[in-house]
């Protein structure tokens, strides 16, 4: 059995030292250590498995802890939570929490809350499906378009072949200042490229 510690912070103004003490009072009280630590600073709006600790679920092995200070630090949207923490009981991976005191191991309630994590996440993807749907006929409606328009000077955006995920953001009910933020230009290059880019289907 390993135990591993997950840290995240949003961004760099933030420090990781008051999750890693919390982690480690928590598991002396336990009277267990941490074996291998992991630390990232990026938003939990990032796509779990781009960010470290989808690396880390997929080396996780039956019958491992993982621990962090809080669910939140797992992910920023219920979808992200609920699919990792389904991922960990399917194999078999416990999940700790210091603050919310929450024990996901490998008991009948546990497996319960499978189910209902399941169930949810599921429900979860077929609104942000549907939700992006509406979201890219309201722009086509209004006679906008993601990008650049093609012959302009410059045919070559930062966002480009971002198109599917800042749909995705819209049908979430995203803002442009929160967009903005996650893929770290000015608000005024998302409404850009929001008007300018060519239909796609």
């Amino acid at each position: 059995m390993t135990v591993y510690g997950y840290i995240r912070v949003s961004t760099d103004n933030q420090t990781t030292e008051n999750q890693k003490f919390e982690i480690e009072r928590f598991l002396r009280n336990k009277n267990f250590n941490i074996d291998i630590l992991i630390n990232e600073t990026i938003s939990g709006t990032v796509d779990f498995k781009k960010r470290k600790i989808g690396k880390l679920l997929r080396r996780m092995k039956k019958g491992d802890i993982l621990i962090c200070s809080e669910l939140s630090r797992l992910g920023r949207n219920t979808l992200d939570i609920l699919t990792i923490l389904n991922f960990c009981i399917k194999n078999q991976v416990q999940v700790w929490t210091v603050k919310e005191n929450y024990r996901l191991e490998q008991d009948i309630q546990s497996h319960l809350l499978a189910c209902v994590f399941s169930m949810i996440a599921q429900t979860e993807r077929t609104l942000i499906s549907q939700r992006t749907k509406e979201a890219l006929q309201r722009i086509k409606t209004q006679g906008k378009h993601l990008g650049r328009p093609f012959g302009s000077k410059n045919k070559h955006h930062v966002l480009d072949g971002k198109e599917t995920d800042i749909l995705k953001d819209f049908g979430n009910g995203t803002g442009i200042r929160e967009i903005s933020k996650k893929y770290k230009v000015s608000q005024s290059s998302v409404r850009r490229f929001v008007s300018n880019k060519p239909p796609f289907d």
